[in-house]
């Protein structure tokens, strides 16, 4: 399978510019990405106290998206689905797959419990997972069906009619984040976060669970063969010296962005429970996020790049490459010896502007891309 290419979006604040005109620009940039090729656009889901998502509907904007665009594919990565009445995200759903001609992908995820929280749920993380998996099952029963039956904890639904379809059969395409393994089992297209070095071992993970759970050779429930791939944060300039010069102040904003208000909104309400090693609970039967180490084949990565940080302390365990088109073509050949299948790349974050992402976007475009399609 040809290497495709995804776009990973929070879209973030930026100093001096007014949300109206940060929504503006982002859609124009759509444009630029599905006429550079792009497969899909990925967009995540945050609330407040957090401040690096101003696209806490994703929805709302995905539905503008569709309009300025004609190919390439949207979804949301992930729903936090807790956070969603099952009911009405089935409704959302098809509707968005409808207005964008059947170009919707679902990515799903439990978020964390410290947004359950200020969302007025039980901030349990083991509760807070069973409601994730239970409001999952009822999302592909009522997308797959014209009536909706279920009996569960949470949600009880008595041969409810489905009156809206989904465009695409049985149901838009499933993506799952950060964990491979959950991705596989669950027949789902994953991207992970993390850095070179685990990757590969992710990667060769992947495809054999998938091998186990669906069928050597299987294709998803739409037909496609399983996708995986790594969120990279790239600034491109015509040098190294530049490119690292405005990435790095850039990238210290997206990294306060992604830790700080929470945090801070916890300290000032004395909820200790989501800070320190307490601040992201997993629960106790989810499978590792990580491959085991000892699979991963080769020496850590030295990058040539102006500026490479790989899992980093308060960064969400994000990574960054900003370099010369030359130094981001050599990360792409490291890249592509992982077995990686789908490269998602994330340009505008921390405070760049629209025209320095602009800038970058244009050198990925026609200096990286045509290398690998």
């Amino acid at each position: 399978m040809a290497l495709q290419f995804g776009v990973f979006d929070h879209i973030e604040p930026i100093p001096g510019v007014q949300l109206d005109q940060i929504y503006r620009e982002r859609l124009d940039q759509l444009e630029t990405l599905e006429s550079a090729g792009f497969y899909s656009y990925h967009l995540a889901e945050h609330h407040t106290p957090a401040v690096h998502s101003l696209a806490p509907s994703q929805n709302v904007f995905l539905a503008a998206a569709a309009e300025r665009t004609n190919t390439m594919r949207l979804g949301p990565c992930v729903y936090v689905l807790p956070l969603h009445h099952p009911v009405r995200l089935i409704e959302e759903i098809c509707m968005l797959d409808n207005l964008s001609g059947g170009r919707m992908d679902i990515g799903v995820g439990r978020g964390g419990v410290i947004e359950a929280h200020f969302w007025g749920q039980d901030s349990d993380v083991e509760i807070n997972y069973a409601r994730y998996l239970e409001t999952l099952d009822v999302v592909r029963e009522g997308l797959s069906n014209d009536s909706l039956t279920y009996q569960g904890e949470f949600y009880n639904f008595d041969d409810l009619p489905m009156r809206l379809r989904p465009k695409q059969d049985p149901h838009p395409p499933l993506w799952y984040m950060r964990n491979v393994e959950t991705a596989a089992m669950n027949g789902m297209h994953t991207i992970i976060v993390g850095n070179l070095d685990s990757f590969g071992a992710n990667v060769e993970r992947y495809f054999e669970l998938w091998d186990e759970h669906q069928g050597p050779g299987a294709l998803n429930a739409q037909g496609e063969a399983p996708k995986i791939g790594l969120v990279n944060h790239l600034y491109l300039a015509e040098t190294d010296a530049e490119a690292a010069t405005i990435a790095q102040p850039a990238w210290d904003q997206y990294k306060w962005n992604l830790a700080a208000p929470r945090r801070l909104e916890a300290e000032r309400r004395g909820l200790t429970q989501f800070l320190g090693s307490e601040a992201n609970p997993r629960p106790s039967n989810l499978p590792a996020r990580e491959a085991e180490a000892s699979r991963s084949a080769g020496a850590r990565r030295s990058g040539s790049a102006g500026l490479e940080e790989h899992a980093a302390p308060g960064g969400g365990g994000f990574n960054v490459v900003a370099g010369s088109p030359d130094a981001i073509r050599d990360y792409m050949d490291a890249y592509l010896e992982t077995g990686a299948n789908y490269f998602v790349a994330a340009f505008q974050w921390g405070h760049l502007s629209h025209e320095e992402t602009m800038r970058s976007l244009d050198l990925f475009a026609t200096e990286v891309m045509p290398h690998y399609v």
